[in-house]
């Protein structure tokens, strides 16, 4: 499965996704799973093809970035023309995925002037915001992208994460369905790499909660008991408040739920 095609929801962590401009060489886009957001916490790219001819400097980089040797990609990518957007891009996702924040957002800048109204380099700004938990300067980006692509899963998955690290929790609760009506699969993908989400715990229970109502409604049972069971650990969700809230009705008489909801019950008498 390639790095780059779609964000992952991690089972221990909310993680926020980063998405690549594809460039000349049809190379990643990097989202926002905490993370997170996701990633959540989230990178999509097109298949690099066989190459005959000796690979451009962009080409190298999106090779390594391949195989996860983001520094020795970061090196190629300057070798690039300094004019080419996506690979300053490309150059920001690396940073990211190494938590060099500071240069990610320099790399994401250059690429934003070098070629305004790209969705995607603004999800990226996005996401280095929320990893410096600036969450209203990601909330506009995310929006400003929107504006662009306002069909973008993975993008409105983004806003969403942000919106409940805001507390806003009906708001982003509201982008996770319209992220899921998109892409019914956007919750289920394990492929690309995330960037963690820096929230903090009580932050991180109320995500693994919607999450949870994401993962129900993409159809994935199992991984929404999961996203509970971290939910009540954070303290946000009680077995009171689950067992009440009928988004959760389908999973009432499954037995893993219910032990999970005895358990959890017990250990609160």
């Amino acid at each position: 499965m390639r790095w780059f095609d779609r964000c992952s929801l991690p089972a221990l962590a909310l993680m926020t996704a980063i998405v690549s401009t594809p460039g000349s060489s049809q190379s990643p886009t990097v989202h926002p799973d905490n993370a997170t957001p996701a990633p959540a916490s989230q990178v999509t790219t097109t298949t690099i093809t066989s190459i005959k001819a000796p690979p451009s400097a962009e080409q190298l980089g999106d090779m390594l970035m391949a195989h996860q040797r983001y520094q020795a990609a970061i090196e190629a990518y300057k070798k690039a023309p300094q004019n080419d957007a996506p690979a300053w891009n490309k150059m920001g996702i690396a940073y990211q995925l190494m938590f060099n924040l500071t240069e990610a957002m320099h790399c994401y800048r250059t690429s934003d002037k070098l070629s305004p109204r790209n969705s995607n380099v603004l999800n990226n700004l996005g996401t280095v915001y929320d990893a410096l938990k600036q969450y209203h300067n990601a909330e506009k980006m995310y929006r400003k992208a929107l504006k662009i692509d306002p069909t973008s899963a993975l993008i409105r998955k983004n806003l969403g994460t942000n919106l409940l690290a805001q507390h806003k929790y009906q708001k982003g609760w509201e982008e996770y369905k319209a992220a899921l009506k998109i892409d019914p699969e956007i919750f289920n993908d394990n492929s690309r790499p995330r960037v963690q989400n820096p929230a903090s715990v009580s932050d991180r229970g109320a995500m693994n909660y919607y999450l949870a109502k994401g993962c129900l409604r993409a159809g994935m049972p199992e991984r929404a008991i999961q996203y509970l069971r971290m939910s009540l650990n954070e303290g946000f969700a009680s077995p009171k408040k689950i067992s009440e809230d009928n988004e959760f009705a389908a999973l009432h008489g499954v037995p893993e739920f219910e032990e999970l909801l005895s358990s959890q019950t017990q250990k609160r008498q």
